[in-house]
């Protein structure tokens, strides 16, 4: 459905595995899925992991053809994060894999990772500024509002912060959690300097719907493919929508 969605609009498109995807199916099954949807892709698609928890994941994503990788050193100090990070960094680079960290702690829950709303710190723009010169990191994930999860209530996230570090740091921004954030704040962000902006809930929850939709008026459907098939139109909608808010429509190979 993303391929799909992304190919419809000619946009590039990254596929994410998270870490619940990557204990559920493993790394291999979850590589070679990747890569056959980007080999016979219409559009430029990469394969990115989400939250990598340590160097040894890494290394294995890397390995098994994944483009890029997220090292998550957030829980460390600002010294043991640099280093924790540029080790990944210093590898992947050496073989054409670029490398997404994170520097603060966002909120809510992903997968294994739950960060306590009142334990959630924002990114500092010096701290980013020097992380980003020691790490080599080609691009930052930042906490400055936004929360994995579902939302209570909207967001409130700190322009003025992404706008400092945009200034400090020349490098794209990364900005979790942004299932729910209303399309006029994403574009705000991404004015800013927020290049890519992660949409699982977003994505999961259209699946979901539409799958309960559909077994409450077939309940006695036992086709997997026509119970799936309206929840994966949903996805194809939702993805299409987002990638018209980001601005990435029309922005692939052709």
């Amino acid at each position: 459905a993303i391929i799909q969605a992304a190919e419809e609009l000619n946009s590039p498109v990254i596929l994410q595995a998270s870490q619940g995807g990557l204990k559920y199916a493993g790394i291999e099954y979850i590589a070679a899925l990747g890569k056959l949807a980007g080999r016979n892709a219409k559009v430029p698609v990469a394969l990115h992991l989400d939250h990598g928890t340590d160097f040894d994941q890494a290394m294995l994503c890397i390995r098994n053809g994944f483009t890029s990788v997220m090292i998550d050193g957030s829980r460390f100090p600002l010294e043991e994060n640099i280093a924790f990070t540029k080790r990944v960094v210093d590898v992947a680079h050496a073989v054409g894999v670029t490398v997404e960290a994170e520097l603060g702690k966002i909120g809510g829950t992903e997968d294994h990772i739950t960060v306590d709303e009142k334990d959630a710190t924002f990114t500092d723009p010096e701290e980013a500024k020097r992380f980003v010169e020691e790490t080599g990191v080609d691009y930052l994930a930042i906490a400055v509002g936004t929360a994995h999860g579902v939302y209570k209530g909207e967001p409130k996230i700190d322009y003025d912060r992404i706008e400092a570090i945009g200034k400090l740091i020349h490098i794209p921004l990364v900005l979790h959690g942004s299932s729910g954030v209303p399309a006029e704040s994403l574009k705000r962000a991404i004015s800013l300097g927020v290049c890519k902006i992660n949409i699982d809930t977003d994505i999961r929850a259209a699946f979901a719907n539409e799958v309960r939709a559909f077994l409450a008026k077939d309940h006695d459907n036992i086709d997997p493919r026509k119970i799936l098939g309206p929840a994966t139109i949903a996805m194809k909608e939702i993805v299409k929508e987002k990638m018209m808010i980001f601005g990435s429509d029309g922005k692939g190979w052709k």
